[in-house]
């Protein structure tokens, strides 16, 4: 074998694939549930222009998730509170774009140093460490199932709820304040959902690459289309479609799961991105054609 051949069996291996996929059940149920949350609150990270704040928000959902291994707890929770806490702060202290920035940029580092730290004093084995960085799903049993499961209908339930007034002040907040819309409880309330969104993601791709579920999707939905029916829709569905290709991808390999759905995720996004420069294109000259008389 030569070592070409040993790197492409190490990253693609389907021996045995038919009985380790009936290991991975619990995995392709919240993976569906977590790219249905990651695609529906990606939208609006879109549209409101956090894709910063998602990736300040996984560095402490990271610190949590360490400092609950270190402690025995339970892992999803750890990281739900590291969210949940980083969520309220960007909430509370960047009511404006800049300060919001400025906020995030004083979090991110300081999640990832206490991160580093938890795992550092953690004796523990070596891949629980790793999975918190590039994920680990393969690995889910019954009750971080559950867990996850449960937050998701949680955040779902606040999305629908939200929705529309979310959607009329993420599009125009000026002129929704205007109309009586309660812009800044919605701003805090959407970036506690976006929080436990962004949790739920760290559990798939790790804290480095969660920005692969909750942005990558809304923003190659975003390329193709304008209709606010068909942009959540298609969002979702390239969100599943990364995630589950992902665990069905990592299953064979010994390579942890998060390159698969970074590169599942980045394919659609240019194949989208082609086809909306193709199609802008192809109105552009329409336009420019001279009519008949």
């Amino acid at each position: 074998m030569t070592f070409a051949d040993g790197i492409w069996q190490q990253i693609f291996s389907f021996e045995n694939y038919g009985e380790l996929l009936a290991l991975v059940r619990n995995s392709l149920i919240a993976g569906a549930a977590l790219g249905l949350v990651g695609g529906l609150a990606g939208v609006f990270v879109i549209m409101r222009d956090l894709p910063f704040a998602v990736h300040g928000i996984s560095e402490l959902s990271f610190a949590g998730a360490s400092a609950a291994l270190l402690l025995g707890a339970n892992i999803v929770a750890g990281s739900i509170v590291g969210s949940l806490l980083a969520g309220a702060v960007i909430a509370v202290l960047g009511t404006r774009a800049r300060d919001r920035n400025s906020a995030i940029g004083i979090l991110m580092p300081f999640g990832l140093g206490l991160g580093v730290l938890f795992l550092a004093l953690y004796k523990g084995r070596a891949a629980n460490k790793f999975g918190l960085l590039t994920g680990q799903i393969v690995a889910v049993d019954a009750p971080q199932t559950a867990w996850l499961l449960g937050t998701s209908a949680v955040v779902l339930a606040a999305l629908v709820m939200m929705w529309r007034p979310l959607t009329f002040a993420s599009a125009d907040p000026d002129v929704a304040a205007a109309r009586g819309v309660p812009v800044r409880g919605l701003s805090f309330a959407f970036m506690i959902v976006l929080g436990l969104a962004v949790a739920l993601s760290v559990q798939v791709v790790g804290a480095l690459l969660v920005l692969t579920l909750v942005v990558t999707p809304a923003a190659a939905a975003s390329r193709v289309t304008a209709s606010p029916v068909l942009l959540p829709l298609l969002s979702v569905v390239f969100a599943v479609a990364s995630i589950e290709g992902g665990i069905l991808l990592a299953l064979g390999s010994s390579i942890p799961i998060s390159p698969y759905v970074t590169t599942i995720s980045f394919g659609i996004y240019v194949v989208c991105r082609c086809a909306g420069t193709y199609r802008a294109r192809r109105w552009g000259a329409r336009a420019a054609a001279p009519q008949p008389a």
